[in-house]
């Protein structure tokens, strides 16, 4: 993957070191016109690539209409982090659809964690994927829910992890924040903005037509429903919704069970390789589980990635260079002399219960969102999902329309300082106890 010097050259793109890293690619055609397809779909991140990559694999003509650049989302900006799962735990899955589907949808994600990987040989996407997660408490009560969580995972789940105590994590991770760490060697990470152009020249190969710069302003629905954009429409017998975040009208009633929320990223200079490696020896991924937590892993030009500092107002937490560089020194005190090159956020798209919502409006109007900050995996099987269910084998997609969503409180005033005043005191906690 060649490298390039600084955000200024990706205009086209959010500044980021992501965008930065990759050369710059001819946009693709808007829209224009009147088009026909059997299937269209909304938004040219992981989830409606996939599904038109899977559906024009399967012989479907399909047309992507993306509002920005192929990636432009939580796709191309997001922390890299592939794991197995959903943004919420099994307790939660359990509890909203009992043992059996709740091992079902496991054993779906374990699934979409095999096809990322297989996406990335099979297509020949240079997105520099390394293999190996973490998972690393803080506090002892964190440290007893991983372990109880390993547990559960190997005894109900079939899934065997790892625990690493304080000694081991140190051999790898030069941190002593952490009292050890659950690590699973089947997740891993990725450059995201790689991975999404990598699927979109896959899907086009397969013979899908992607259109970019096509903001969609109105969804028609009908027996043969209808995207409208500024200069064409899209008239196709089945349309998948795959904006998350930036839905923005299009489906209200999908819009009253999700929350944009922000988080960020930073990036520091290029650090060499020794210096880098001395930081995470074995090049895995690691979160720490607080719930407004910490995530980071390398890049292979050798930079130190970190992302948190979630903010759920909609607006950019202030002095947000100086609070991450500070969180980054907090778990490295030694990268003192270190400064972020980039930082950079984007939206995510949290539910209430943080399972996922993907289903159907209408009989031919499929949706997938609510990923929850754990989309890099579990995205690519909605996407699959949703073909696998308009190809006519909807089992899959039944088990997920059976896990019950709720809107935010609130109404559309109250319902975002609502979710900032619970968050505040999860936030509390953490420090706390």
């Amino acid at each position: 993957m060649r490298l390039m010097p600084d955000a200024a050259a990706r205009p086209d793109y959010p500044p980021s070191w992501y965008a930065a890293s990759l050369p710059p690619l001819a946009p693709r055609a808007p829209l224009r016109g009147h088009a026909r397809a059997d299937v269209a779909v909304l938004g040219a991140g992981y989830t409606g690539l996939t599904a038109a990559l899977a559906l024009a694999e399967k012989g479907y003509r399909v047309t992507v209409l993306e509002a920005e650049r192929v990636g432009w989302g939580a796709s191309g900006r997001n922390g890299g982090q592939a794991l197995v799962g959903y943004g919420c735990d099994l307790h939660t899955l359990e509890s909203l659809l009992g043992h059996d589907d709740a091992r079902l949808l496991f054993e779906f994600s374990r699934e979409g964690l095999r096809r990322l990987r297989q996406r990335i040989a099979r297509h020949g996407i240079d997105c520099d994927w390394r293999d190996g997660h973490a998972s690393v408490p803080i506090r002892s009560r964190q440290e007893r829910a991983l372990r109880a969580d390993m547990e559960t995972l190997a005894r109900r789940y079939d899934y065997p992890l790892q625990w690493w105590d304080r000694a081991q994590l140190r051999q790898v991770l030069a941190s002593d924040r952490y009292r050890g760490a659950l690590y699973d060697p089947g997740s891993g990470h990725l450059h995201p903005l790689a991975y999404a152009q990598g699927l979109a020249r896959a899907a086009e190969a397969a013979g899908a037509t992607v259109h970019e710069h096509s903001p969609v302003q109105r969804l028609e629905r009908g027996a043969r429903p209808l995207l409208h954009t500024a200069q064409g429409k899209v008239e196709a017998d089945f349309v998948v919704l795959a904006g998350n975040a930036w839905l923005q009208g299009i489906a209200p009633e999908l819009e009253t069970r999700m929350m944009p929320v922000g988080t960020y990223i930073g990036a520091t200079a290029p650090l060499g390789a020794e210096r880098a490696r001395a930081l995470i020896g074995n090049d895995m991924a690691v979160a720490d589980v607080n719930w407004a937590l910490d995530y980071f892993r390398l890049s292979r030009d050798h930079r130190l990635l970190f992302g948190g500092q979630a903010s759920y107002s909609a607006l950019p937490p202030p002095g947000l260079r100086g609070a991450m560089t500070r969180r980054m020194r907090a778990v490295f005190p030694q990268l003192a002399d270190v400064e972020l090159e980039y930082v950079w956020g984007g939206y995510i798209d949290i539910t209430r219960n943080r399972a996922p919502h993907w289903g159907r409006l209408t009989p031919n109007i499929y949706f997938a969102q609510g990923f929850s900050g754990h989309g890099v995996a579990s995205t690519g099987l909605a996407g699959d999902v949703i073909a696998e269910a308009i190809a006519g084998q909807a089992q899959r997609l039944d088990v997920f329309e059976r896990i019950a969503h709720h809107r935010f409180p609130g109404g559309t005033a109250l319902r975002r300082p609502l979710l900032v005043a619970a968050m505040s005191w999860y936030k509390l906690r953490d420090l706390l106890w």
